[in-house]
């Protein structure tokens, strides 16, 4: 740690508060000596722990305490920067140079009149990654941007809750706000925030290191909430919101290490229509209130659930969804989900066949035709176990529990015939071939190459074909894919070991070959 003759000044509540050094964001756990140097030190726990150097310790002496072990530095004052007011940020933002419009006599009061002339109108403001912490003199915001309907402040050095209700009680017409990538103090006493956030709609918390309980903490502040956001946060355990949220109709909770059964906990929001748990590690979802082929009172306006990127490999979670009552749009992209041939296309026909409400598969439209097709199907395939588990309207109760719209079915179409019936097949990824292109974004000069390859091929494998017809190291490669079913979308495939089935690749399906 070296010595910084030239000191600026730091504030005198500068604990706690966010700091800015180059591109990294960092809050000041500590400000004074660090012997044996002189001078005055900051020591900042980082955003980015890998950024940091030590837990707050030097030379034996604990200065401050880190979350993580590495997560912590000293720093001279000279090298971050505390921030500006608001006003200052959206002048900065929106590159308004005060002084090549004004005179020097006047500064201060035709500054605000132009301020307030530029900005009067805005009715959207976007900081994100500005150095704004706080509203600056009273009452100015509301007279430069009274018409703010959409505020982004998404990794800013705002440092609690009541700095940001001290910005948003003067926008009396915000209904859309997005703090990602900041950290915030939680408040002392949320319910007294109310009014700064009494027109909120949608809020945005991604990436804040927020818990679920934190979340709870701070939900009376939004009493007329709609759709909140909180993807890549420390939400494990959910716990019920009852008394908060009540309002809340679309819920994101993407690549949180969620507990299982707690998502259950989230059927205390009556009015959820729209729940999204991509990454979340889910492997079961289970309503006991309700038996196979009946109605759960859990989540009774949930419309659309995506369960992309999770572990379901049981259908007896299908099941389980199809007794919510509301449920119309599903995604479950990338799960462990495979029919007993093997073939993507099965699976499909048979979450079709299972989902009885469904109207929206994968970001795709099921037509009339695909569903009547997907059901008769189904009756084909699981014929032979009905009939052995008894056939006819009363069916053994296994045969019940593990197909309960296989009664229904059969009054919709007809039992099958004997010679309808599809023998169930032996797990056929092997016998199963896909017609897959490769093309070289990267190089358009090189044709695309038609290859079938078995739906069982590991991706490894198929890097050890691409090196032999392009001679670069497979280790170089890099693999996506896309489907003319979701047009416009690529699927990473980011580990050897898996299988092209298990990517839900399918027949037709483009690879695309990228490599450094």
């Amino acid at each position: 740690m070296g010595v910084d003759q030239t000191e600026p000044e730091v504030p005198a509540d500068a604990v706690g508060k966010r700091v800015s050094c180059g591109e990294e964001r960092a809050t000041v756990r500590y400000v004074g000596p660090v012997p044996p140097t002189a001078g005055l030190w900051l020591g900042i726990e980082w955003d980015h722990p890998d950024r940091g150097k030590h837990n707050g310790s030097h030379k034996g002496v604990q200065y401050f305490t880190c979350r993580h072990p590495k997560g912590g530095s000293f720093v001279r004052p000279t090298k971050v920067s505390f921030g500006v007011d608001y006003l200052t940020a959206v002048q900065e933002q929106y590159q308004i140079n005060s002084n090549e419009v004004l005179s020097q006599a006047s500064k201060t009061l035709q500054w605000l009149r132009v301020l307030e002339h530029s900005f009067e109108r805005l009715t959207t403001v976007c900081m994100s990654n500005s150095e704004v912490n706080g509203p600056g003199a009273e009452g100015e915001i509301r007279k430069t941007t009274p018409n703010v309907q959409l505020l982004d402040m998404s990794g800013t050095l705002l440092s609690s809750w009541e700095d940001v209700a001290a910005i948003t009680q003067q926008l009396d017409q915000l209904e859309e706000l997005l703090l990602s990538k900041n950290r915030l103090c939680l408040p002392s006493d949320p319910s007294a925030h109310c009014q700064a956030f009494s027109s909120l709609r949608i809020l945005f918390l991604n990436n804040c290191d927020l818990t679920w309980s934190q979340i709870l903490e701070c939900a009376p502040m939004w009493p007329q909430l709609q759709d909140l956001h909180l993807e890549e946060n420390n939400i494990t355990e959910l716990q019920r919101p009852d008394g908060v949220l009540q309002s809340l109709k679309a819920l994101s909770l993407n690549c949180n290490p969620l507990v299982q059964d707690s998502v259950l906990s989230l059927a205390a929001l009556p009015r959820l229509e729209n729940l999204n748990l991509p990454c979340t590690g889910l492997s079961r979802l289970r309503f006991d209130d309700a038996a196979p082929g009946s109605q759960t009172a859990m989540f009774p306006a949930l419309m659309s659930l995506n369960l992309n990127d999770n572990n379901i490999s049981e259908w007896c979670v299908v099941d389980e969804l199809a007794k919510l009552p509301s449920l119309v749009k599903l995604f479950c992209h990338r799960n462990r989900l495979v029919s007993s041939d093997g073939n993507p296309s099965t699976a499909t026909q048979m979450v079709i066949a299972k989902l009885g409400q469904l109207l929206v598969l994968n970001g795709r439209e099921i037509s009339p035709k695909e569903r009547r097709g997907a059901e008769i199907d189904y009756i084909k395939m699981f014929g032979e176990e009905w009939l052995k588990a008894g056939g006819g309207s009363l069916p053994s109760s296994q045969f019940t529990c593990q197909h309960p719209r296989y009664l229904t079915l059969i009054d919709k179409y007809g039992a099958p015939e004997e010679g309808e019936l599809k023998k169930p097949e032996p797990f056929a990824l092997k016998n199963q071939l896909l017609k897959i292109t490769f093309v070289f974004p990267d190089d358009p000069e090189r044709k695309p190459i038609e290859k079938k390859l078995p739906a069982s091929m590991v991706v490894q494998k198929v890097k050890g074909l691409l090196y032999r017809l392009l001679k670069i190291p497979a280790a170089n490669l890099k693999l996506t894919y896309t489907s003319l079913k979701v047009a416009g979308t690529e699927f990473e495939i980011d580990s050897d070991l898996k299988t092209l089935q298990f990517y839900s690749i399918e027949d037709e399906d483009q690879v695309l070959v990228r490599w450094s």
